[in-house]
């Protein structure tokens, strides 16, 4: 009876039990069903988020042209591969939407992707073994081009897709790289915290200017099935990008092209540590053209020598270059004598102060003028007017006035400005010729524009204008910017006409320097290089940084221009260190053509203008026709291919060129030209023009390429070029002679 009771009691516990259970499990689903939450989160935005695909619309970062509109850098499309294992996506479909046979796609893929059968292998079946959806393979599946993605898509691979991406692009290669900079896809945290790839800006123009060129991406938004199909009402939600806008520089593409092959030239034959070179238009200020060396492919910034942009980030002693200001100082203060006469060779102001020698090891030339001084670069010249004319406190304000004491604030990231030692007397003396006190060239270049533009010193700078690059509205244009008035109008004349003695004087410094068609103002330096282990100053053959600045035409300059190269490998003549030939090389090349080639009328009388030529209508022309007019006119013609038309060509109509450029024509039935001889550049623009992919190594000129003259040109072939200096194509030849 007592069981009974407990059967009972425990039963009826029991039915309590589960009908609490029943009750709160009923209650909940009622709850759910009727406010549509689940732990506070919505059923039914669950669910949209479940069912919603949202992509990524990327914006096109803004292009960089030079001042002509030339294209200079820009966001070039490109493909990254992905394979569909998930067998899900090809349920109730006829055909499959997966990789279904891994063995034959990674037969097919490897020779496209030129990587190994088996790395394609394996990144499939990592996949379905760890029952991914889809799977990419690194660096072998990136930055395809158009034809190598239309390659693998011909094979029809099922489950083979692709993402389309852009990658920055510069078509000119080695040019202008510590102005431009260059720009890289960085993994950046959004605003939400999620994970993005974004380009951006590393340096130069692409660092400065990175917010401005960047834009901002857009998205896309609907919901889709299982299948990743649009719903018949997917609530599609669209936000256009906002691509970046375009920077329009200063330089000019040709200028600066004529400055980066003579640099190269003389890297390869003097093999110097550093060069320096800018170009600018002394009047306004802006940057014509700036180059380093060394420097680098901002299309594969990997291994760089030299990420300094040396022209504006790197002081250095100037040498006598500084001498200019120290002249013009004395001018300006009313003290200077030019036919007064000083004893040369050594001066030396008390006991204290190691005695200041000229630079033919203190002999001097005995007594001469002042003038005469300037033309020799006496450095006893310049330290008796600092300190017996102008006064060691004078001076000093006049180095202020011209700006030594601050940076230049040309528009370029990285700059570091020099500094002046003033402190103690010896170092009041060796500034007044270039010595001790540092200075960078983009300092020395701004404070010589007081000389060339008749007192007037302006600010330099390097972008010319921003463009929207949708609506093509101009946004902000930079103006001439006057900074300082260090002297006046009448000194800055007399100065000019000390700077053409240089030139042209019997006992000038910078005969080297006397162009062909105009007249040149300038200054040579040779400044030496302290010593980082034992104190002092590197002495040898060729421990100088050896430099010069010069304008021209010299009465009313349009150009000025500043070169410097460190430490050469020179030659001697009759004995004499012949440091100035590397820099007269680069100097006299680039000025003589640029001037031309800017139509500045040349001020000697027995000039030979260089006429500018310029190109006629050439697509859909007769090639024979072309090509003998183009020869007649002094043009070297490369015609690639046997057709009989023109279909493309490295120049546009209406160009303007200078005699003995090239100008690669291309026919109708392209074929592979001999490019032995040819520069970087050059061999860059035929790649383009036909379609194919480049792959370069060495430096120099096309010394030998991996496919024959004649043979038939497609977009799958891969062009390999090698590169040599000038200076080794003897040896090379000699070599391969021997080898036969």
């Amino acid at each position: 009876m007592k069981k009974n009771q407990t059967t009972h009691f425990m039963t009826g516990i029991f039915i309590i039990f589960f009908v609490a259970i029943f009750l709160i499990l009923t209650g909940r689903f009622i709850y759910i069903q009727a406010s549509g939450e689940v732990q506070n989160v919505s059923l039914e935005e669950w669910a949209i988020e479940k069912r919603t695909s949202s992509y990524t619309l990327e914006s096109e970062r803004g292009k960089i042209f030079d001042n002509n509109g030339m294209t200079l850098a820009y966001d070039m499309p490109t493909y990254r591969m992905y394979a569909i294992v998930d067998p899900a996506f090809s349920e109730n479909l006829e055909s499959p939407k997966h990789v279904d046979d891994p063995v034959s796609a990674a037969n097919k893929l490897a020779p496209l992707l030129d990587v190994d059968e088996k790395y394609i292998l394996d990144q499939i079946n990592k996949g379905i073994d760890t029952q991914r959806t889809q799977v990419e393979f690194g660096n072998a599946g990136r930055a395809l081009s158009q034809s190598e993605m239309e390659a693998i898509d011909d094979l029809n691979i099922p489950g083979i897709n692709f993402y389309r991406e852009s990658s920055r692009y510069y078509p000119n290669g080695m040019f202008a790289s510590h102005i431009i900079g260059f720009a890289r896809d960085e993994e950046v945290e959004t605003e939400d915290g999620a994970i993005v790839r974004q380009v951006k800006g590393i340096a130069g123009i692409e660092n400065e200017m990175n917010d401005l060129l960047g834009g901002k991406d857009g998205y896309i938004s609907y919901q889709r099935d299982l299948y990743n199909k649009k719903l018949l009402d997917p609530n599609e939600v669209i936000q256009e990008p906002e691509n970046g806008d375009n920077v329009y520089l200063t330089i000019d593409q040709k200028v600066q092209t004529l400055l980066e092959d003579v640099m190269s030239q003389v890297e390869d034959k003097y093999s110097p540590e550093r060069i320096t070179a800018i170009v600018m238009n002394p009047k306004t200020g802006e940057i014509v053209a700036m180059g380093n060396r060394p420097s680098y492919n901002p299309n594969n910034p990997s291994n760089v020598e030299n990420w300094y942009n040396d022209a504006i980030s790197t002081p250095f002693e100037l040498g006598s270059t500084m001498k200019m200001f120290t002249w013009a100082a004395a001018i300006e203060e009313g003290v200077y004598n030019g036919s007064e006469g000083f004893k040369s060779g050594s001066y030396k102001i008390n006991d204290r102060v190691k005695a200041i020698n000229d630079h033919n090891y203190g002999k001097g030339w005995g007594t001469i003028s002042y003038d005469e001084g300037f033309a020799r670069s006496s450095n006893v010249a310049a330290s008796k007017l600092v300190w017996e004319k102008i006064g060691p406190d004078s001076f000093l304000e006049y180095l202020e006035d011209f700006h030594f004491d601050q940076l230049s604030g040309i528009d370029l990231p990285g700059e570091v400005g020099g500094q002046i030692l003033y402190n103690w007397p010896a170092e009041k003396l060796t500034t007044s010729f270039g010595q001790g006190s540092t200075a960078t060239p983009i300092q020395l270049m701004k404070a010589a524009t007081a000389i060339a533009n008749d007192g007037q010193m302006v600010q330099p700078y390097t972008i010319k204008q921003i463009v929207d690059s949708t609506t093509g509205k101009l946004l902000e244009e930079n103006e001439t910017k006057v900074v300082g008035n260090p002297i006046s109008k009448e000194t800055a004349q007399q100065v000019k006409e000390l700077l053409v003695s240089v030139v042209q004087s019997e006992h000038g410094t910078g005969s080297r320097f006397n162009l062909r068609d105009y007249s040149v103002a300038g200054k040579t330096g040779t400044a030496e290089i302290p010593n980082p282990e034992g104190g002092g100053y590197l002495t040898g053959t060729g421990n100088n940084v050896y430099s010069f600045l010069g304008m021209a035409p010299a009465d009313d300059p349009e150009l000025m221009m500043y070169v410097s190269v460190k430490q050469p490998d020179l030659e001697t003549e009759n004995g004499i260190e012949s440091g100035s030939s590397p820099v007269s090389f680069i100097f006299n090349h680039v000025m003589e053509n640029s001037l031309h080639y800017l139509d500045i009328e040349p001020d000697k009388d027995d000039s030979t203008d260089l006429q500018q030529i310029e190109i006629p209508d050439l697509i859909g022309k007769k090639v024979s026709v072309l090509r003998e007019d183009l020869i007649s006119k002094g043009i070297t013609v490369n015609v690639v291919g046997e057709g009989g038309q023109v279909s493309a060509s490295n120049v546009k109509t209406g160009e303007s060129i200078l005699p003995n450029e090239r100008v690669i024509l291309v026919t109708n039935e392209p074929t592979m030209p001999d490019v032995t001889g040819w520069s970087m550049r050059e061999v860059l623009k035929l790649a383009g023009l036909l379609g194919i992919e480049l792959d370069i190594s060495g430096h120099g000129y096309v010394y030998k390429q991996n496919i024959d003259e004649g043979s038939s040109i497609s977009q799958d072939d891969k062009l390999h070029v090698e590169l040599i200096p000038p200076t080794e194509i003897g040896e090379a030849e000699e070599s391969d002679d021997e080898e036969e």
